[in-house]
């Protein structure tokens, strides 16, 4: 009777699962080059949207109507949703890693476009509004834990327009305009209590030009103007009861050159000094 050599079928059974799994590399790369070499497709007549590996560890996708597509590597789910000429098109839903929702929205040739929500890696709102070719463009809002940061105009994914700023408790800060991303032209800043505490010009971010300021009970406290961000030129002050408090020059933020300086006392003006201070010695 013929005797069986458990040994080599052991070692043969190793080559062949050994086999299996380098088949298996093997198949991932060619996916991987399939996936991101458009003229082998093309070359061999390779339709990648119809290609499925038998791990699942594959692109799935509906040509045209509801699909789902997978991250090659990872098996993990980056999209469902509609489909047109094999591109994301229609409403949608993105996915991160973590196979949390990162965007959900509308689509246009496998791009964000029209209305939409983006989410952090924790899930919460942080934007909806307007797309266009990706980006955020016409007028949307931002979120920080629930609570709305701004809400105003965006252009190539940055806030171009007319916008209002709000702190963490949701209350009005700022409203006026922007350009590529900073506060630009006219706008206005507000107290705490919702009462006005600028009005004014800016430039790239920072105050400039004329501009008034007031106390938070609604008396104004500051007349003059602005130079990138700092008070330069001719100028007024105030005290929160409306007397004058100063009139005179501002340079780089400073009082220099003539000025007055007034005091009072039970309702009254009490003195009123003479200041002069020279260029370059301003305090």
């Amino acid at each position: 009777m013929e005797t069986i050599n458990l040994a080599g079928l052991v070692s043969i059974k190793s080559l062949y699962i050994l086999k299996k799994i380098v088949s298996f590399v093997d198949l991932v790369k060619k996916m991987n080059i399939i996936k991101y070499n458009k003229k082998f497709q093309k070359k061999f007549g390779i339709n990648i949207n119809n290609y499925k590996v038998k791990s699942g560890k594959c692109i799935e996708i509906n040509k045209n109507g509801f699909g789902k597509e997978y991250d090659i590597e990872s098996n993990k789910l980056i999209y469902e949703g509609n489909f047109k000429n094999n591109k994301w098109n229609g409403y949608g839903k993105e996915y991160n890693k973590k196979s949390k929702v990162i965007f959900r929205g509308e689509y246009l040739n496998g791009e964000r476009n029209g209305k939409g929500k983006e989410y952090n890696y924790s899930g919460d709102l942080i934007f909806e509004g307007e797309y266009l070719n990706g980006e955020r463009n016409g007028k949307g809002t931002e979120y920080y834990k629930s609570v709305i940061k701004f809400v105003g105009e965006y252009l190539n994914g940055i806030r171009n327009g007319k916008g209002k700023e709000y702190d963490d408790k949701g209350k009005l800060q700022f409203i006026g305009e922007y350009k590529d991303g900073l506060r630009n032209g006219e706008g206005k800043e507000y107290h705490n209590n919702g009462k006005l505490k600028f009005k004014g010009g800016y430039l790239d971010g920072e105050k400039h030009g004329k501009a008034k300021e007031y106390h938070n009970n609604g008396k104004l406290q500051f007349s003059g103007e602005y130079m990138s961000g700092s008070k330069n030129g001719d100028a007024k002050e105030y005290y929160d009861n409306g007397d004058l408090q100063f009139e005179g020059s501002y340079f780089w933020g400073k009082r220099c050159g003539k000025g007055k300086e007034y005091y009072y006392e039970n309702g009254k003006l009490k003195r009123r000094n003479w200041l002069y201070i020279a260029y370059g010695r301003c305090w």
